[in-house]
């Protein structure tokens, strides 16, 4: 069954300083947080080091969830141009320097997405990936793809043919609420994928209809779990039958999360997760 050891996704976020996340993570009831390489880098330049780093989660009872992301990682993705929407960041999230970051701050697992709009044959995906696979193995890490609706890895079929076909013992999936249903992926597909190769699980709602624009709206239009019209209750029952254990975080992309103060903005999160899962629980 899925943990209930809430994390919270840090990427809503990004606009504070990491450390002064930290305790209205912990206030709100969470157990963790994943982290992006930019906060690291950017604490590092200050003078701050890993171990400075890790201890100020400890001190706050918090780990280090997993890191967020690897976005540059596939042969095409470096022949992308300058058109691409952040392509300058994206391109320093490479393999060799985010897997060495998380290494160094106590992370387990890393994300692994396509943001720049390179849609992969199946052979340059799986290859790169276990690339990517056996250099996250040799520090003792996960890495997990994570697809989404309007990227190069679109829907869970396709990223889950891409670890199957990479066939590593440490490469599995990231599954987000959001991302499943706004990609037409299937609850019945996700039945057959066994649990031990989902890594973390990310949850949040949405609407019943989506908007017009999915980038919009996965950036500032998701919403608090049972807030929304998507089959949470379904989705989790079905992860939990697959014998998941993975560790979910709630990620909100939202007006409010820009809007307001932290604190106030996640007070009432984990409550509605709980309740969320608990129900499910119930339910089946």
């Amino acid at each position: 069954m899925l943990s209930v050891d809430l994390g919270l996704a840090g990427p809503p976020f990004g606009h504070i300083p990491l450390l002064d996340r930290l305790a209205p993570a912990r206030t709100a009831g969470f157990s963790g947080m994943s982290v992006m390489p930019g906060d690291i880098w950017s604490l590092e330049a200050e003078g701050m080091n890993a171990t400075e780093i890790r201890a100020r989660f400890a001190d706050h009872g918090l780990r280090v969830m997993e890191m967020d992301c690897i976005a540059c990682w596939l042969p095409s993705h470096h022949n992308v141009g300058e058109d691409v929407p952040m392509a300058a960041l994206l391109r320093a999230l490479t393999p060799e320097r985010v897997v060495e970051t998380a290494a160094r701050t106590g992370s387990s697992s890393i994300t692994v997405v396509e943001m720049m709009g390179v849609t992969p044959s199946l052979d340059e995906a799986a290859e790169a990936f276990a690339r990517l696979c056996d250099m996250a193995a040799g520090q003792g890490l996960k890495a997990h793809i994570e697809f989404l609706p309007f990227g190069g890895i679109p829907d869970l079929a396709r990223a889950w043919a891409i670890v199957q076909a990479a066939d590593r013992p440490n490469g599995g999936l990231m599954i987000d609420s959001w991302h499943f249903f706004r990609s037409g992926s299937s609850l019945d597909l996700l039945s057959t994928i066994p649990g031990k190769r989902i890594f973390s699980v990310q949850i949040n709602d949405a609407p019943a209809q989506p908007g017009e624009n999915l980038l919009q709206e996965t950036m500032a239009g998701r919403l608090v779990p049972g807030e929304g019209d998507l089959d949470l209750i379904g989705f989790i029952r079905t992860l939990d039958a697959t014998g998941c254990t993975a560790s979910v975080s709630v990620e909100i992309f939202s007006t409010e999360t820009a809007s307001q103060p932290m604190a106030e903005t996640i007070r009432h999160w984990t409550g509605a997760t709980h309740a969320i899962i608990d129900r499910a629980r119930k339910e089946s």
